[in-house]
């Protein structure tokens, strides 16, 4: 149960930081939300769960390539907590977001998808961070569901994030552009660090550095 749990946390606190971090797709949120309601905000909001598939696919398929090559994992895993830091930087750099003043036609689930297609960033965190953080939770004792718990936390609070923010804005158009929206960057962005050790001591162990 305590794998499952840690997972799920990982899960959760990676997710929470992307859905919630500026970027493409956040801003389209937003828009939408703003020209048409929340309810075009949480159609682009969706786009995750399309896109990402054939990315963890791919990148599981790489990884089942090179399992039996510790250096490779190694240098993956210290890629991973490099990206996982800057992440983290990020999100501590994070400022109250100035809302979108555009007009944009409906179509929110095909923009979003274009949008996240074209975003390089989900291809960098699935190659260095997501599959090997799933292929490391099927290999623990807590095997696929170990996995299924880390992808769950992901999903649930990456879309999720982005369904609150369409909310939010929605509703209450000043929570993003508020201190607390800051507050809330710098407390993900200090749990990212925790995982971003987490990933720099499983490197260190392939390279046979730490037991």
């Amino acid at each position: 149960m305590s794998d499952l749990l840690a997972f799920l946390a990982a899960g959760s606190a990676l997710g929470a930081s992307a859905g919630f971090s500026p970027g493409p797709l956040l801003t389209l949120v937003l828009a939408q939300t703003l020209a048409h309601g929340p309810r075009e905000g949480i159609k682009v909001a969706m786009a995750p769960l399309l896109t990402d598939t054939p990315m963890l696919v791919a990148s599981l398929l790489a990884l089942s390539f090179v399992q039996d090559r510790p250096a490779i994992l190694g240098v993956l895993s210290l890629a991973g907590a490099a990206v996982v830091t800057l992440y983290g930087l990020d999100c501590l750099r994070a400022r109250p977001i100035s809302l979108p003043d555009i007009r944009v036609s409906p179509g929110s689930l095909r923009k979003g998808v274009i949008a996240n297609f074209l975003n390089p960033h989900p291809y960098v965190f699935w190659a260095t961070v997501g599959a090997p953080a799933t292929l490391s939770a099927a290999r623990s004792p807590g095997g696929i569901r170990a996995a299924a718990a880390f992808l769950f936390g992901f999903y649930l609070c990456l879309v999720g994030a982005k369904v609150c923010a369409a909310l939010l804005t929605g509703k209450f158009r000043s929570f993003l552009g508020s201190r607390g929206y800051a507050l809330l960057m710098r407390l993900l962005g200090l749990a990212l660090f925790a995982f971003a050790a987490m990933f720099l001591c499983d490197g260190l162990r392939f390279f046979g550095l730490l037991p």
